[in-house]
């Protein structure tokens, strides 16, 4: 329904007739003109369309792989390079899918949503037509995966990642794609993305309300530019002499919230399913005299670092989007005790930034060199977010770029969009507190009957960041099959249960703010839990 009101169905009249089978042969160094996309552009082309055979999700797909660039207006800016799979055996239906970090790479076309299940086909393997791109800027060669921030310094190259814009301009060129390798537009078109990609899912369904039929956003990064000042203003706490706990120190945390908390859900399994019930202090570890002593325990600045990161941080000014400030990461960030705290990496941050500092530093060191300064001799060290100085007009003129998710999504659920929202609450990159707060803005602006038609928010007790290293509990749902009956059916998701993908046992996923309580029974069953307020 979406594809043929912004995409200009008028072109599909070029293509004759309706197959399953894409054509493939005759998209090589085929031109998508610039009408075709609804953002200004200077048009496209096919650069290859080969015939690939590949194993996803253990069957073998065959498929078209369609790499085309898509060119900015600016001479100087980089083009969009995407990727289109057109499977032979088509089932009708396209999933655009989000990237990650700086993204700067365009990701696997034959890889599941996030937090797919381990039993469930990816959508190429359903034989979804599936698409993706770079977002408008390739990747250095030397850089840390998803952390160029070179492009930055282009207006164009900017404005086409951390706005969205590229998104779009993905969409139709790649649906212009997609109606000539088959004939016809798709019946539905989805979204899915997390983290940089979940921020893209809820972009679409902002801006371009009637371009996608459902999305799957998943521990959505949506407050961007709010987020990065709160990775800023750790950098600089954090990068203080002695302020910086180690991996030990992190482990120590981690499993003294645990022995903390753990048992307040009525089950000790290494999951604190009740977090708003979790009240930690981390003074309890605090060394004799508040000096580093060793790894058991944490000196007086280690406590003021821990205490920062999981305490809100605002900023004591105006900046043009509204937002007032990020809601901390909660104590029982990570995956385990062998994975650091926060994505605090092994090392303090420092200047140069080390790769093996945090991810969110490095992000904040390429976001102060490329995006606010675009000077790369700026020691990121040196810019205080709550001090900008000279630099707070640059960051108030960013927040409209970066931070333009509204919650008014009123034009969305009017067109018949279904949108399911997912985090993990011991997400170590992206507070789900900030993804609380989205959904509650959300609830206040809709009302919660009219939030309730279009949108479902489930918190997953143990799960990280994209089930990263070895989380307390990897996440796995079909979110896909989901959405599809929403979308399709009319059939909204009920009493849905999420695997354990690392072990073989689930839970309830409850909707927000509930949480699983075991009762009795099996504990690695989901019959064996309620959901709680």
């Amino acid at each position: 329904m979406a594809a043929v009101r912004f995409l200009g169905a008028d072109t599909a009249a070029a293509a004759t007739g309706s197959t399953t089978t894409p054509e493939c042969a005759g998209l090589a160094q085929s031109r998508i003109p610039a009408s075709a996309i609804s953002l200004p552009t200077t048009g496209g082309r096919v650069e290859a369309a080969v015939v690939t055979t590949a194993l996803v999700s253990g069957r073998t797909i065959e498929y078209c792989q369609v790499d085309a660039s898509v060119f900015p207006v600016d001479p100087a800016a980089p083009a969009i390079k995407l990727r289109v799979a057109l499977p032979f055996g088509w089932n009708g239906k396209a999933m655009m899918f989000g990237g990650g970090g700086y993204n700067g790479t365009i990701p696997d076309l034959r890889t599941n949503v996030p937090f797919g299940p381990a039993d469930q086909p990816a959508p190429l393997a359903r034989r979804y037509a599936t698409f993706a791109s770079d977002s408008g800027h390739q990747q250095g060669p030397t850089a840390v995966p998803s952390l160029d921030g070179s492009f930055g310094v282009n207006d164009e190259a900017l404005n086409n990642f951390a706005a969205g814009d590229a998104l779009k301009k993905t969409h139709d060129a790649s649906l212009f794609v997609l109606r000539h390798a088959y004939g016809r537009n798709p019946a539905e078109v989805y979204f899915a993305g997390g983290s940089t990609g979940g921020r893209e899912a809820l972009v679409v369904a902002q801006r371009w309300p009637w371009a996608f039929d459902g999305v799957i956003s998943a521990f959505p990064a949506w407050n961007n530019l709010s987020e990065i000042l709160e990775l800023g203003y750790l950098t600089q706490v954090l990068s203080r002499p002695g302020a910086f706990p180690g991996p030990e120190k992190q482990g120590l945390l981690y499993t003294s919230v645990i022995a903390a908390c753990d048992g307040q859900d009525g089950l000790r399994d290494n999951i604190v399913s009740n977090q708003r019930g979790c009240h930690f202090d981390p003074r309890v570890l605090r060394c004799p005299g508040g000096a580093d002593t060793g790894p058991t325990c944490l000196s007086d600045a280690q406590i003021g670092g821990v205490v920062a990161a999981s305490t809100p941080f605002r900023w004591p000014y105006r900046i043009a989007s509204g937002e007032t400030g990020y809601p901390g990461f909660p104590f029982l960030s990570g995956a385990d005790m062998r994975t650091p705290f926060l994505g605090f990496g092994t090392t303090a941050p420092a200047n140069p930034m080390p790769v093996t500092s945090g991810y969110g530093f490095q992000y904040w060191d390429q976001w102060v060199k490329y995006i606010l300064t675009r000077d790369p001799a700026q020691n990121s060290l040196d810019v205080d977010p709550r001090r900008p100085g000279k630099w707070l007009d640059r960051i108030s003129r960013l927040s409209t770029i970066e931070d333009r998710n509204t919650v008014d999504l009123r034009p969305f659920a009017r067109a018949g969009g279904k949108l399911i929202l997912l985090h993990g609450d011991a997400d170590e990159l992206v507070s789900h507190r900030s993804t609380n707060d989205y959904y509650e803005r959300v609830r206040k602006e809709m009302g919660p009957e009219a939030t309730r038609e279009f949108l479902r928010y489930y918190l997953v007790p143990g799960a990280n960041h994209a089930n990263f290293g070895t989380p307390a509990f990897a996440a796995g749902w079909d979110s896909l099959t989901a959405l599809e009956r929403w979308v399709e059916s009319g059939r909204s998701p009920s009493n849905p249960v999420v695997a354990d993908v690392n072990h073989d046992r689930t839970r309830p996923l409850c909707d927000y703010p509930a949480w699983p309580r075991y009762r009795s029974g099996d504990p690695d069953d989901a019959a064996s839990f309620t959901c709680a307020r």
